[in-house]
């Protein structure tokens, strides 16, 4: 006792907990003094006061019911139940403490019992008896009144401990005083099923969020985390399930219904057993909106692994369930704003897709990417931007597609980017730390790194984000796009692409000259390739340019010519690709076209394609990678060291090869 008294001196915590809970017992001491009723609308008109100006709570109630009822009701339904919410909630909660000074004869004369057959059945079963409780109305009359729970039987409860000792302690005294037996959520469940063996009964709350120790499963069609401490207990001892809720019934009056849980649960195992309990939850509060507990994130989205596929527990379905029912989960996914970077990014996108049944994903990026993302089915919309666009315009198209975003992952490391989003009104935002933005995420990733702490591949960077958010690891392609294009192929024919352009600047380009030497040698001896050159609508002088060094060879001029989808379509008539470190080469690896890329200023280690098809041609100098766009010295020593006889044999050889069947087609 005197450590006790010891620690209430030291720790400011514990003095403002004592003093919170020597304000509860005076409350108490007054609505002690108070008629029932009059403490019942004294509740309701604090009710509505709190409903003008807890705004932050208002919103949280009125969002859950959108949650809930948006398929049914109107907003201006979820605004008076939600205002008829506040009136109730406040009435229970202090009808609630007055109860605790009213004798049970008395709190059973304001009761009106319903369904009692159910509880009946259950009782002359001679099984053990588990009541499934929600936070519904006056639930407190539940614990004010054990028989209602028990009937002859031991009465026991599961609870959550408070953080406020005083007020845990006082709680406890009283319930054990009523001749509860009680149980700590902390301590599992091992008590809780003894007590039931040896003939007690036992009444559970089942409607919580309970964070990372839940089983996901749907509750109005939205996905949740469940306590699964019911359906544990229920499949360990064949326990009969009875649903217990308290509903309003007039001024300071309560009815008390019973309600029967069908599904035997030795058909069942505890996570779909928990999901099917949700459909009796759903049918409780159904029956009376505006007296459930809204006012707590039922659906709240965890922090950080939101994406469920790494969960022990994962996502659980009742039987029968027709998934196509889910409310979505809306995901958006901030894309980079370069094609390499964006087909680099792909696998993470498709590994987001695949962390939870009920997510739906949600593009965002530059305009000249929309054909390249709405091309792949992991992708439900894209939302464009033009270069240069505005910060507030950006965030205008965002909010126009009318979506409540519950997340964005942002794969740029931009501030802009996250400034974009959180004006368009997303606050859930997952990324690495970037430029001047780390506030503005809720979480940050770790930068991944290799071994000796260098960086990792873009691939495997980008997934490190999907991972990180609960996503499985995913490599897998892009989806073949649509059919057809902008020529047929002439089946006797071979085609080879050149990509000999890079937007990003010269430091990338391997002189055209040498390209065309390529060409013309390899086509000496296979005359039967046709050439096709393709890149972006600002280098259509350099496909000039080429096609006139090239002279007679067969070959066909795409550069700039080509929309993306159509490029996408071009690629995969190709037998090869020789290009430089740019978005087409990207695009063709991910198509699983194999290529010869050509490296000068730009690491391979991090950007270059994956995987045995295809081959990377570099030669390190003192002053490479430097990443920079021109050469510092002029004479760009990378590149210029590439000669055109080792791209000649490197095509030669690949040609040889997949004639042969040797280069493996698969990564």
């Amino acid at each position: 006792m005197a450590q006790a008294d010891q620690s209430l001196k030291f720790s400011p915590k514990l003095v403002s907990q004592w003093l919170i809970y020597v304000c509860y017992r005076c409350m108490e001491t007054v609505l002690a003094m108070l008629p029932l009723v009059l403490v019942w609308y004294i509740g309701r008109c604090l009710g509505l006061i709190a409903w003008f100006v807890a705004g932050k709570y208002r919103r949280l109630v009125v969002n859950n019911l959108r949650i809930a009822f948006g398929r049914e009701r109107d907003e201006e339904w979820f605004q008076k139940t939600a205002r008829q919410h506040f009136a109730s909630l406040l009435a229970n909660m202090l009808s609630g403490f007055k109860l605790t000074s009213m004798s049970a004869e008395n709190i059973l004369k304001r009761v009106t019992l319903e369904g009692m057959e159910h509880m009946q059945t259950a009782l002359d079963s001679g099984k053990p008896v588990l009541g499934l409780v929600v936070h519904q109305s006056c639930w407190e009359i539940l614990g004010q009144i054990p028989s209602l729970c028990s009937f002859g039987r031991k009465p026991a409860t599961v609870y959550q401990p408070l953080t406020n000792p005083f007020m845990n302690a006082h709680i406890l005294k009283g319930r054990e005083r009523l001749g509860y037996a009680i149980f700590s959520r902390r301590d599992g469940f091992l008590g809780p099923v003894r007590h039931l063996r040896e003939g007690g009964s036992l009444g559970v709350l089942v409607d919580q969020h309970t964070g990372d120790l839940g089983v996901w499963c749907p509750l109005f069609d939205r996905i949740g985390s469940t306590t699964p401490i019911a359906s544990m207990i229920a499949l360990r001892i064949k326990a009969m399930m009875v649903t217990l809720a308290v509903y309003d019934d007039g001024p300071a009056r309560w009815r008390v219904v019973y309600g029967a849980v069908n599904p035997h649960p030795a058909k069942y195992t505890f996570d779909s057993l928990t999901a099917e309990m949700n459909r009796y939850v759903e049918g409780m509060i159904r029956r009376q909106p505006e007296s459930w507990f809204w006012v707590h994130n039922r659906w709240k989205t965890p922090n950080p692994k939101f994406l469920l596929r790494n969960y022990k527990r994962g996502v659980a379905f009742p039987q029968g369930y027709d998934q196509s029912r889910l409310q979505p989960f809306e995901l958006l996914v901030r894309s980079p704003n370069w094609l390499g970077d964006a087909c680099m990014a792909m696998p993470s996108v498709r590994a987001m897709k695949s962390g939870r049944p009920d997510v739906k994903i949600t593009i965002f990026g530059p305009e000249k990417l929309r054909e390249l993302w709405e091309g792949q089915p992991e992708v439900s919309r894209y939302i464009g931007k033009e270069d240069k666009e505005g910060l507030m315009s950006v965030a205008k198209k965002i909010k126009a597609t009318g979506v409540r975003y519950d997340v964005a992952i942002l794969l740029t490391n931009s501030a802009r980017s996250a400034f974009e989003l959180r004006l368009a009104g997303i606050r859930e935002m997952v990324g690495f730390k970037g430029t001047f933005r780390s506030k503005l995420l809720r979480y940050r990733v770790a930068e991944p790194l290799g071994q000796n702490s260098q960086p990792i591949h873009h691939v495997r960077r980008y997934l490190r984000i999907a991972s990180a958010t609960g996503a499985g690891r995913s490599e897998a392609l892009i989806k073949n796009p649509k059919e057809g294009g902008l020529t047929g192929m002439q089946p006797s024919l071979q085609r080879i692409g050149i990509c000999a352009g890079a937007e990003y600047g010269p430091a990338k380009r391997w002189p055209l000259e040498r390209y065309a030497e390529v060409i013309r040698s390899v086509s000496a001896s296979h005359p039967d390739i046709e050439w096709v050159f393709v890149g972006a609508p600002k280098e259509a002088p350099m496909g000039e340019q080429l096609s006139s060094l090239v002279g007679d060879v067969r070959h066909l001029n795409l550069v700039g010519k080509t929309k993306l989808s159509e490029l996408m379509t071009e690629l995969k008539t190709f037998r090869l690709l020789v290009s430089n470190d740019t978005g087409t080469m990207h695009l063709a690896s991910a198509l699983k076209v194999p290529t010869i890329s050509l490296f000068g200023s730009t690491e391979p280690t991090l950007t270059g394609p994956l995987g045995p098809i295809h081959t990377v041609i570099r030669h390190r100098v003192s002053c490479s990678p430097c990443f920079k766009r021109e050469c510092p010295f002029g004479h760009y020593d990378c590149l210029t060291k590439i000669t055109p006889n080792e791209v000649r044999e490197a095509v030669l050889t690949k040609l040889t090869e997949l004639t042969a069947g040797e280069t493996p087609l698969l990564d």
